[in-house]
């Protein structure tokens, strides 16, 4: 199967406990136990399959029960896995949700921080064939931009979804994306450590249009910023001279009303199914894009979990809905 959307990142085991506050520091208390797949890489590369893009998932891998269900998940999702065999274990995750849905997320990183640009250069008729390329920062920074460089290259759209927040990052990798998909507390970790502009990301939702867009095009210059704030929708920012086929250089997008069971995972799918919706139909505006990624986001978080939750939605479902 050749790939139209190609996806670099991690994949972890997660442990989640669902409790009805999260844990205080120091405190004690009593939640409901499940595992399975997650990491941003895989979330991603989960929702661009079932959002109907042909897809491969670049990653790396213990040799472990983590590895193999892995390999097993995408196998049965229908999408290509292609790991670098690691010694460390493959990558771990804990997760507290509460009785609202809020999550808190610790990552053991494992073989994901071993993910190399040796790797990543042997798969560069991959990458630069692809349409679309997506990335995140539970990788190497160097990995990540061998990756987007290789992928820009060959004329692929990249896309850099700029989490977790405290992930280190350049202002070189930021050039690199064609699209950069930070949510408000990573926008306002970016603007901090590249620009100099120091925004509370609780504030960030609050900001004026225009405002919120000069300190995108401080951030990135002329590439396109979507920043994801949640229940209170989406912010998109392009340059003045790449509009990406909207007919305005910055607009909201409100979120869509839906029954919240579980956030986990809900900015990984909104990546993930936009991406696939841009490697599916890329002649269309930009802004139809972004709308079917948060119906697919919405809709992710209605159920339990993150991989697992990831509705089998396509572009195309959309439109006839």
């Amino acid at each position: 199967m050749s790939s139209s959307v190609v996806v670099v990142g991690s994949f972890n085991v997660d442990h989640v406990w669902r409790c009805e506050s999260l844990p205080a520091p120091g405190a004690t208390i009593a939640g409901r136990y499940s595992t399975g797949p997650g990491g941003k890489g895989f979330n991603q590369a989960v929702a661009a399959r079932r959002a109907g893009a042909a897809t491969t998932f670049l990653c790396a891998l213990g040799d472990d029960a983590g590895g193999a269900m892995a390999r097993g998940l995408a196998a049965q999702d229908g999408f290509e896995l292609t790991a670098e065999a690691s010694p460390e274990p493959t990558g771990t995750g804990g997760i507290y949700v509460d009785a609202r849905g809020r999550n808190t997320i610790v990552i053991g990183p494992g073989a994901n921080a071993a993910l190399s640009t040796a790797f990543i250069e042997q798969q560069r008729p991959l990458l630069a064939g692809a349409k679309v390329v997506l990335a995140q920062l539970e990788s190497p920074v160097e990995t990540i931009e061998a990756a987007l460089a290789i992928a820009r290259e060959g004329g692929a759209t990249t896309v850099l979804n700029a989490a977790p927040a405290d992930a280190p990052s350049s202002i070189g990798l930021l050039k690199l994306a064609d699209v950069l998909t930070p949510n408000e507390t990573e926008f306002a970790a970016l603007l901090g450590r590249h620009v100099g502009e120091r925004i509370d990301a609780d504030n960030v939702a609050a900001l004026d249009g225009a405002s919120l867009h000069a300190l995108c095009r401080k951030l990135v210059g002329n590439g396109t910023v979507v920043v994801t704030l949640g229940a209170v929708g989406v912010f998109v920012s392009h340059d003045e001279d790449t509009l990406r086929g909207d007919t305005q250089p910055y607009y909201r997008v409100g979120a869509e009303q839906v029954q919240v069971a579980d956030t986990t995972g809900a900015g990984d799918a909104f990546n993930g199914a936009l991406v696939a919706s841009m490697a599916q139909d890329p002649s269309a505006a930009f802004a139809r894009h972004v709308r079917f990624a948060n119906q697919f986001a919405g809709r992710s978080t209605e159920k339990e979990g993150a991989a697992v939750a990831m509705p089998h939605f396509t572009p195309a479902d959309a439109q006839s809905a």
